[in-house]
């Protein structure tokens, strides 16, 4: 730090006496609280990029000094390619251990392998010599337990620029990595795949520790942690194009064109590690990989309609029916006992699933049968349809079919499945375990589909003369396929629950392979974000958000109330007067009690209490951290000491007066303003596009007032005749 004394400025003792002497313009070499934010408070990412503009100019005039300058600039500019490649391959590589141990544990519940007991039901068997195709799922190296004894949501709001400490951290990580694993093979009606993303956000987020690029500055940490959530979809789905479009849809808050890149480069290094570790043992990167042989047909838009009205129904009947069950879980008892609302909720699930064999068997697993077409070899009870043994075929084109008895068994059972999963899928997500939500929808409306797939098939079949059926069902033809009717209602009823459009299209036709069905897709997708928002605009994550009382402002919500910045802003004329700073007529002892009197964020300085011309604003933390900074290595600094936000050197008048701080370096000189008159509206979309954590409300230079993100979100909450008080943080 550099020092102000007559040893190292060569002033003389009278100089000094006279205020003459180059004074410390404090923080001139930087701290490392300053520039920080407390738990539980959002960031400024005006701020934040000004500063990161300002490291970047810094680091480009030292480059012209050195080599070595040129080399640690070089190292920066490739730091955020090089943590991208990072958290791709430890993404990769823990989704394919995540996936690995899922089967293993879902499949030990049934059984183990005597060979290799670290192998699961699939791998024990397709590595023996004594498995034949027709009965591939029985070797004598798996032995079940029976006969052994004779003889299985918080993300998008930190990149909004929501401070919550410990959510991304190591330990997070590794709890999350662990859990995820138990939660998943237990059986319960969850998936792995939005706590993957939350797996990959703790991963962005320990490499941004290893860069100072990143580890010191907010709004860049987010821009990681943006990729991150991209890199999670894709070995979540192996869908890395999904991956990046759910990131720019879905969860990011800011998301510049060098994001775009890096996120599409961090999907695919993680993609690439997951195809390398080959959890599934097919060459593929997802469970659910289908191919069908048969094109759709323009009427079949109508069925495809309707699941999509179907999935918006249920992703409304879902979001209202879980968001009142966690209201009423934060306001019983159920709230402080939440181990046993676990394991009351996973004994319910495993006496009411394991009679039903579709409701036995893991999610993923059922989801992947009700997508498969019935091909010659399948085994499976949905292709138990009755053979005609003159019809020749060949075998990738199976004619349309009667049922036979495995069918219509299968019917109702999925009917029951489909009433259990809607049921248990609302008490289950959002308990405190590792909870993701797309494989449950998926399931719901993949049973849906399959439902409604069967029923058109066998319409088709029996009333292929009909004039709805009559130019594309001949007798003899492979016209409808059931398994397309589950992959269309899938994707119907998870865009109803998230309200996902674009990126649930592309995640839908990676995850499956369906290219050539993107319409059938896209129309379902449509019409059930469509009949949801008929309903409510939030989605599930938005809703949560809600319940929990974070402060973020969504980019979908209009504000179309005529309503000024004056209504807003504090203080109201029932409130005290606003507590500012003066630029140098104030004291370290009146700064103290202005602090610990106030829980305010930072506090604007102005020229005098009388003028009250706005100077800036300065944070309360760097306030705080400067003047227990200054009493420690600056001698001199008192109570009675004057504190100074000038760009002059404050005068001494006499050799006995108190040593003055100065503290203009932690001064922002350009705090946004707006005026008195401005209309909320444009308010709302300040805040909502430069990301801002205050401004101020002045009226021709004068200040007036503040507004804070959380009076915004107030306001809005007032407008739309909701409680504001329900908002905790800001």
């Amino acid at each position: 730090m550099d020092g102000d004394g007559a040893s190292s400025t060569g002033a003389t003792p009278s100089e000094e006496m006279n205020g003459t002497g180059n004074l410390m313009d404090f923080l001139d070499e930087p701290f490392p609280d300053v520039g920080t934010y407390e738990d539980f408070h959002t960031i400024d990412w005006l701020r934040e990029k000004s500063r990161d503009t300002d490291r970047h100019r810094k680091i480009t005039t030292k480059s012209k000094e050195s080599y070595w300058e040129l080399i640690k600039s070089l190292l920066d500019a490739w730091s955020g390619w090089v943590v991208m490649l990072l958290i791709g391959m430890l993404t990769g590589t823990l989704a394919g251990v995540i996936d690995l141990a899922v089967d293993w544990m879902t499949d030990l519940k049934e059984g183990v392998c005597l060979s290799a007991f670290y192998y699961s039901h699939e791998q024990c068997c397709w590595t023996s010599n004594e498995t034949t195709f027709d009965d591939r799922d029985k070797c004598p190296q798996w032995q079940k337990w029976a006969e052994l004894m004779t003889g299985h949501s918080e993300i998008k709001t930190i990149l909004s620029g929501f401070i919550i400490r410990g959510y991304l951290g190591k330990w997070t990580l590794l709890i999350k990595t662990v859990t995820l694993v138990l939660a998943v093979s237990s059986g319960l009606s969850l998936g792995k795949e939005g706590p993957l993303v939350h797996v990959a956000c703790c991963c962005g987020n320990l490499f941004c520790s290893l860069f100072s690029k990143y580890s010191k500055n907010e709004g860049k940490r987010r821009e990681v942690l943006s990729a991150a959530a991209a890199a999670g979809v894709s070995v979540a789905f192996g869908a890395p194009i999904g991956g990046v479009l759910f990131s720019l849809e879905e969860v990011s808050y800011y998301f510049p064109l060098k994001t775009l890149w890096r996120s599409f480069f961090a999907a695919l290094v993680a993609a690439f590690t997951l195809r390398a570790i080959n959890p599934f043992g097919n060459s593929r990167l997802v469970l659910f990989y289908v191919e069908y042989h048969t094109p759709w047909y323009m009427a079949e838009l109508v069925p495809f309609i309707l699941l999509g009205v179907f999935g918006g129904l249920w992703g409304t009947l879902f979001i209202r029916g879980n968001i009142a069950w966690c209201r009423r879980r934060k306001t019983t008892l159920l709230g402080k006992y939440p181990v046993l609302e676990v394991i009351v909720i996973t004994g319910i699930t495993a006496v009411l699933a394991f009679p039903n064999p579709y409701t036995r068997r893991s999610t993923s697993e059922l989801i992947s049968e009700l997508f498969n077409d019935c091909g010659a070899l399948e085994s499976s009870q949905l292709c138990d349809y009755v053979n005609n043994p003159n019809m020749s075929r060949p075998v990738d084109d199976i004619p349309d079919r009667p049922a036979g008895p495995g069918v219509y068994t299968a019917l109702w059972q999925l009917a029951l499945a489909l009433i259990f999963k809607i049921v248990i899928t609302i008490f289950t997500f959002g308990m405190k375990i590792p909870s993701g939500l797309f494989i449950p929808s998926m399931a719901v409306g993949a049973i849906a589909g399959r439902i409604v797939g069967i029923a058109v098939e066998q319409m088709a079949y029996h009333h292929h003369d009909w004039i709805i059926f009559k130019n594309w069902c001949r007798p003899g033809a492979d016209c409808v396929t059931p398994g397309l009717y589950a992959m269309v209602g899938a994707a119907a009823c998870l865009g109803g629950v998230t309200r996902m459009t674009v990126s649930l299209v592309v995640i839908m036709f990676e995850l499956t392979g369906g290219l050539e069905y993107i319409v059938p897709l896209m129309a379902a997708a449509v019409t059930s974000k469509w009949v949801a928002d008929a309903f409510g605009k939030e989605g599930i994550y938005e809703s949560h958000i809600q319940l929990n009382g974070y402060p973020y402002l969504d980019v979908r919500d209009e504000f179309t109330h005529r309503t000024l910045a004056t209504d807003v802003m504090r203080p109201r004329r029932s409130e005290p007067p606003l507590a500012v700073l003066t630029q140098d007529s104030t004291t370290v002892e009146d700064v103290e009690t202005l602090i610990k009197d106030t829980d305010y964020n930072g506090f604007p300085v102005v020229v005098s209490r009388e003028s009250e011309r706005l100077i800036g604003f300065v944070q309360r933390r760097e306030l705080t951290v400067a003047i227990k900074t200054a009493r420690q290595k600056q001698d001199g600094v008192v109570s009675s000491s004057v504190v100074y936000f000038t760009e002059d050197n404050p005068q001494v008048a006499e050799a006995c007066d108190p040593q003055p701080l100065k503290l203009r370096r932690i001064l922002n000189l350009s705090p946004f303003t707006v005026t008195d008159h401005t209309p909320m509206e444009t308010v709302v979309d300040i805040f909502r596009k430069l990301g801002l954590r205050q401004c101020l409300v002045t009226r021709s230079g004068r200040l007036l007032g503040i507004i804070t993100k959380k009076d915004v979100l107030r306001h809005m909450a007032q407008m739309m005749n909701q409680d504001p008080e329900s908002i905790m943080f800001n």
